[in-house]
């Protein structure tokens, strides 16, 4: 996921240039808010691969009460 939204930052950043070029300021815009947006996606994502995973195990399978 994070080459993903490498690939996208990068696409982006050649749109916004193309925008600045062409003089398309509502366009600028967009890009920025999507930028900011995509950057938060992939800084989140960038933490929580460095989480710790946790084992939680193979739970045990209960045996059937006996009757009384």
């Amino acid at each position: 996921m994070l080459a993903r939204l490498t690939e996208l930052e990068a696409d982006l950043l050649q749109r916004r240039t193309q925008a600045e070029a062409e003089g398309w300021i509502g366009e600028i815009e967009g890009i920025d808010l999507t930028l900011t947006f995509l950057r938060a996606k992939r800084d989140e994502t960038h933490r929580r691969a460095q989480r710790p995973t946790l084992h939680l195990g193979i739970p045990a399978r209960r045996r059937p009460k006996e009757s009384e």
